[in-house]
């Protein structure tokens, strides 16, 4: 998916994913039609809905890691155009959009992965670093590799003999 054509749900989820020192699990609520979170951002707390696509609250955890932002002239029918460089960033980077808030956190989710993204997986994740991990039970194909057992293993903490 390009990073370009990001909006609503899947902007907020991509955005959500670039906040990797803020972010530590992404799920979705109405019917999977929002992106919430939990983390901590700089000693806020956030736990619930997170919609930078139309909420500069929430845009503002972007608009705080810019460390060089320039807004230019909306040159193209009323498109908004922004150039950026991001804290934690991997270069300078371009954002266009209709308003200036969807402009930033395209440039923002293309400094942290590229001119492209894989689809939006909608489903409850753990975000470390870069990545995302499903949360849910273990899966009945996967082995247990430290299974407790009565004669106590590696890691196992048995209570004193009585």
């Amino acid at each position: 998916m390009n990073v370009a054509d990001l909006t609503g749900v899947a902007l907020d989820y991509w955005v959500a994913r670039s906040l990797h020192d803020f972010v530590r699990e992404i799920y979705f609520t109405d019917s999977g039609e929002t992106v919430s979170i939990r983390g901590n951002d700089r000693g806020r707390p956030w736990d619930g809905r997170f919609t930078p696509s139309t909420s500069w609250e929430a845009a503002a955890a972007v608009l705080e890691r810019a460390q060089r932002l320039e807004v230019r002239e909306r040159p193209d029918h009323g498109a908004a155009h922004c150039i950026a460089e991001f804290e934690g960033g991997h270069r300078t980077v371009e954002g266009r959009g209709d308003s200036l808030r969807v402009a930033l956190l395209r440039a923002f989710v293309e400094s942290r992965f590229g001119d492209s993204v894989d689809e939006v997986l909608r489903q409850a994740q753990a975000v470390t670093g870069e990545r995302a991990a499903l949360i849910g039970e273990e899966s009945a194909d996967r082995p247990f590799e430290d299974v407790p057992s009565p004669d106590g293993q590696i890691g196992d903490i048995q209570s004193i003999p009585r």
